[in-house]
């Protein structure tokens, strides 16, 4: 079998970093895929790329796909012939189609059926023809995040294409894409070669580009740059290699040429993750750390996509650069050092956190009491626990937080052991954020942990609460990670904790704190479980809170907390012990804040231990007046499904009951 390489070249202006790798890998899967529909078969693919070009390279590539034979069925031989043998209209055209004679045509046997069939060669595919639209439906199939126009022309691409390469052995294929022609030139060095390269074969590619200083393997460069920046470190020293920096860095560069800069020492008095992030985020510089203690140096290491004669001065321009990030953080520090991290809990007040659950403020307080609760079950410190819930969002209103996000916790510590706050509390303000991610290290003491339980645990009651719990796509507030948290913290504390109880602690917090205002209410019944599965609404988007009593509220879909009305007034229908004028008056006026008030029974409608059942007629009263005033009507489906085999009725007639109100029927074993 004849075979050659393809090489497939796509030349943009600068691509993000980012995003690089991921296109190339979609352009070669999809070009390989493309081969193997065609049934051109190969040895090996491989993706190149730099930040000005997306490269495919296919070794021993069949010129031509084999040839094969395969059997075509058709018709039924009673469809097939005629009465006196002959073939019909259907066989000469199945046989047409098929490109055979009908004389050609056989007889087999399927699933107990004779049909007629043909034997048909194909022949196949020639790999210089099929190859430019495989090409072209690949590249259309690249991820883009955002795509741009250019020019005059109505093509979209991330970046501005700016010449395509499209080689078989040693032969340009025609290929035209976004108003461009391929070609055997591709595109040197921006600085070091700005002048096109001729690629004489797909073999020839990578050291033609070396040549024109470009290293097109995204392997071969990564290595060179970790390997030259590791040799900028002296004795003693350590850098701090993070691959993720590393592969940003690696997209940035096509002939990378690390070199060492310094910073003034002063900055070390600032928060080193707040250095590190100017360093690394902004800047792409890779910091040290003293191999003995692990604190920052001052000196950095950045890689440039050129190889200077006058290194020297690419070093001073980047020490230039960085000294006002630097400054910048240094100012934030002062500044925020200059009042207690205390008094910036107030301004929390006017922060939202979610605008059903209120504000960074209302947490906070939810996140005392529940550490408070906390500290006692864990063995923590309680005035430690209490002290660090107090000032752990502090910190989030900050300059220097506002500046740099991720110094979250980290700058709050630094700011309470300013203040002179014990060691404890700083501690626990810092790693109440942990663990941040699978593998993450766990808070490191009681009074740490109390502390990030009671954050996580909010978050979790609270969102699952007000009915928006993750999707398949979208999970806003993390749920899913704080819920592996809470496991990992709960299994290394090692003590026999109830989940359920802290859930009911946490409940009573939000209830308590947010919904602490004049209300009608009702006691629901059952078990701490069966509360939390209750969601109730007079219509949808309502929400539903349980107070310190397990009372329930229902509030206006997308009323602010503190403005809306409540929408459910208390049936106290324990043991059935009510009439026609308490129902009524149980009945919430109407107002602004809802168009249509409810009726809510949650009393045991029935109890197999023993507890109330609700006689037929007093279920018969408060669906009549539901249905005479036009309430909503919310009952304890499970338990008032058990009620109909109490009651002495069919289940069908007990269900006819509802039939002329809305009810809304709680979570539970079922409902009629």
């Amino acid at each position: 079998m004849s075979t050659a390489d393809l090489l497939f070249e796509l030349g943009t202006e600068e691509l993000p970093a980012g995003e690089i790798s991921a296109m190339a890998t979609a352009l070669c899967q999809g070009v390989t895929d493309g081969l193997t529909e065609a049934g051109l078969p190969f040895a090996k693919a491989q993706a190149f790329s730099t930040p000005r070009r997306l490269t495919v390279w296919v070794e021993n590539l069949a010129i031509k796909g084999p040839d094969s034979e395969h059997q075509v069925v058709g018709p039924p031989v009673s469809a097939a012939k005629d009465d006196n043998g002959a073939w019909t209209k259907a066989a000469e055209g199945f046989a047409r189609k098929q490109g055979v004679s009908a004389d050609d045509l056989i007889v087999v046997e399927e699933q107990g059926v004779e049909r007629v069939a043909a034997h048909v060669s194909l022949k196949g595919a020639q790999a210089a023809e099929v190859i430019p639209d495989m090409i072209a439906t690949a590249v259309a199939g690249i991820p883009v995040s955002k795509r741009m126009r250019w020019g005059r022309s109505r093509d979209e691409f991330l970046r501005p294409v700016q010449w395509l390469v499209l080689l078989l052995g040693d032969a340009v294929l025609p290929l035209q894409l976004f108003g461009l022609e391929s070609g055997r030139e591709s595109r040197g060095h921006r600085f070091h070669h700005n002048a096109p390269v001729a690629i004489s074969s797909p073999a020839a590619y990578r050291d033609a580009l070396r040549e024109a200083r470009v290293l097109v393997d995204q392997d071969e460069r990564r290595a060179l740059i970790a390997e030259q920046v590791l040799g900028l470190a002296n004795k003693g020293e350590v850098v701090a290699l993070s691959d993720d920096l590393l592969d940003e860095v690696t997209g940035l560069v096509e002939w990378p040429t690390a070199l060492r800069g310094s910073f003034d020492p002063e900055f070390l008095a600032v928060p080193a993750q707040a250095l590190i992030s100017a360093m690394k985020t902004h800047q792409k510089y890779f910091h040290l750390n003293d191999a003995s203690s692990g604190s920052l140096l001052p000196a950095f290491i950045t890689v440039a996509n050129i190889e200077s004669q006058q290194p020297e001065q690419v070093v001073s321009g980047n020490e230039r650069v960085i000294r006002p990030r630097l400054s910048d953080a240094a100012f934030f520090f002062a500044n925020d050092k200059q009042s207690p991290l205390i008094s910036r809990q107030e301004r929390l007040g006017s922060v939202v956190f979610q605008h059903h659950l209120g504000s960074l403020l209302d947490k906070t307080h939810r996140i005392v009491a529940i550490a408070k609760q906390l500290a006692d079950a864990i063995g923590a410190d309680e005035a430690t626990a209490v002290r660090a819930a107090a000032l752990s969002k502090c910190d989030l209103v900050s300059e220097m937080v506002l500046e740099f996000p991720e110094l979250q916790g980290i700058a709050g510590a630094e700011y309470a052991r300013h203040d002179d706050e014990p060691a404890g509390v700083a501690e626990a303000i810092e790693y109440h954020y942990y663990p941040r991610f699978a593998g993450d290290e766990l808070p490191p003491s009681p009074e740490a942990t109390a502390v990030a339980l009671a954050d996580r645990l909010d978050t979790l009651v609270g969102i699952f609460g007000i009915g928006e719990p993750p999707t398949g796509s979208k999970d806003p507030f993390a749920l899913r990670r704080a819920s592996l948290a809470v496991i990992r913290m709960l299994i290394n504390l090692k003590k026999p904790l109830s989940l359920t109880g802290l859930l009911q602690a946490v409940v009573e917090q939000h209830t308590a704190d947010l919904l602490g205002k004049e209300a009608a209410v009702f006691v629901p019944s059952g078990t701490m479980a069966n509360q939390l599965a209750i969601r109730v609404h007079t219509r949808p988007g309502d929400a539903m809170l349980l107070d310190a009593n397990s009372h329930i509220y229902f509030y206006e879909a997308g009323a602010p907390a503190a403005l809306a009305g409540v929408h459910s007034k208390l049936l106290d229908g324990q043991r059935g012990q009510f009439t026609t004028e308490q129902v009524e008056a149980a009945i919430p006026p109407r107002d602004d804040h809802f168009a249509q008030p409810s009726l809510v029974c949650l009393e045991n409608t029935h109890n197999r231990g023993g507890g109330s059942v609700w006689p037929l007629e007093q279920i018969e009263t408060v669906v009549e007046t539901a249905r005479r005033h036009n309430l909503a009507l919310h009952m304890d489906g499970a338990r008032l499904w058990n009620a109909s085999t109490a009651s002495g009725i069919s289940e069908r007639e007990y269900a006819a009951l509802f039939d002329t109100v809305s009810v809304c029927f709680s979570k539970g074993l079922g409902a009629p």
